[in-house]
């Protein structure tokens, strides 16, 4: 019996919902699986947490997370009760900051089911590789002055570690899918920190001579993402721009409410965290209208990193089998309810693992 102990955080909004749903799918997985055991730990860390303790977690919760195999991940934000940089900053980005969750992976792929806005569009599978933990969201830079003087400085900050890092991994994920790895830059414009990311994009892809590798500037490619997204197989990008292009890619798989995310320590030093991209959704939390694709996706996520990628296509394959049914939520055209989504998911996941 393989025994994975788990951090549960469902955060805020709809993720209370949503992360019950992945764990009944993953629940079903190790049913199927028959060697497989889960134990959950919960803990209520989100917006309201800190309106009771002026904090996100309490001063030992990196300690205490760093203890569990992986971390899963619900939506954090409430900014109507805090404000987003409080939120995001004291919760998500410590953890990955603290946890060396250096590389984000996001997926994009046309499901089976599913009518992605673009007219026509060919079938596209790829995924973008965000490097982590620095880039243009460091923390570096401050402000002085008022009103009329005001002045502010952030700071990009670009190490060739973690540069290479995220694009080794992003070369070595390209080995196992279609060879081609596309760098997102903007070295026509920002002058010092995209030639050194071009730079270092050539220096590592040396080691790769097999792998197909281009550099495009990011607003030509957020283009090419919407004209002929079925061309692109791994893109690598800064902090900023991996958040962006997986946005899109989100928007243009038909909702950002099914995208998913996996926040990596590739050393397992530490916990990796697994998040879907979307956020709380505070508008329909507790309505029964949020899609559970996301989670679950991110539970598949989870299911591949951990070396069981057979039972992470068991759980997609059980989405696209559910979509192509017709089972969809609101924002995705549908009217079938969360409850309602994921029972069918979970009864195709287990119609799949007979």
């Amino acid at each position: 019996m393989n025994t994975y102990d788990i951090a549960v955080i469902p955060g805020d909004g709809i993720g209370k919902e949503v992360v019950p749903a992945a764990l009944r799918c993953l629940e079903a997985v190790a049913d199927i699986h028959g060697g497989l055991k889960w134990n959950w730990t919960f803990f209520p860390w989100n917006c309201e947490y800190y309106l009771q303790h002026g904090e996100m977690m309490p001063e030992d919760g990196i300690a205490t997370l760093k203890q569990f195999d992986q971390i899963f991940l619900g939506a954090v934000g409430m900014p109507e009760l805090v404000p987003d940089h409080i939120s995001l900053w004291g919760l998500l980005v410590r953890i990955r900051r603290e946890c060396e969750q250096s590389i984000n992976v996001r997926p994009a792929k046309l499901l089976r089911g599913l009518e992605s806005p673009l007219r026509n569009p060919e079938p596209f599978d790829f995924v973008v590789v965000r490097e982590n933990s620095e880039g243009e969201y460091s923390q570096a830079g401050g402000a002085i002055h008022s009103d009329e003087d005001e002045l502010v400085v952030q700071n990009a900050i670009f190490t060739r570690r973690q540069t290479a890092k995220a694009m080794k991994y992003a070369f070595e994920l390209a080995a196992e899918r279609r060879h081609s790895v596309v760098s997102a830059t903007k070295s026509n414009g920002i002058v010092h920190s995209m030639p050194f990311w071009d730079r270092v994009f050539g220096e590592v892809g040396a080691a790769y001579p097999d792998a197909a590798a281009r550099s495009v500037h990011i607003d030509a490619l957020c283009a090419y993402l919407v004209m002929r997204p079925q061309q692109f197989d791994v893109i690598v990008a800064s902090n900023l721009f991996g958040d962006i292009l997986t946005d899109l890619g989100g928007a243009i798989m038909g909702s950002i409410g099914i995208a998913p995310a996996a926040n990596l320590n590739v050393e397992r030093k530490y916990p990796s965290m697994f998040e879907p991209v979307h956020g709380s959704a505070p508008d329909i939390a507790g309505k029964g209208l949020a899609n559970p694709i996301g989670q679950i996706w991110t539970a598949k996520q989870m299911l591949d990193f951990i070396g069981l990628p057979e039972l992470g296509e068991l759980v997609l394959g059980a989405i696209e089998d559910s979509l192509a049914a017709g089972v969809k939520t609101r924002d995705l055209g549908g009217s079938a309810t969360t409850e309602e989504a994921v029972s069918d998911i979970l009864a195709r996941l287990y119609r799949r693992g007979k």
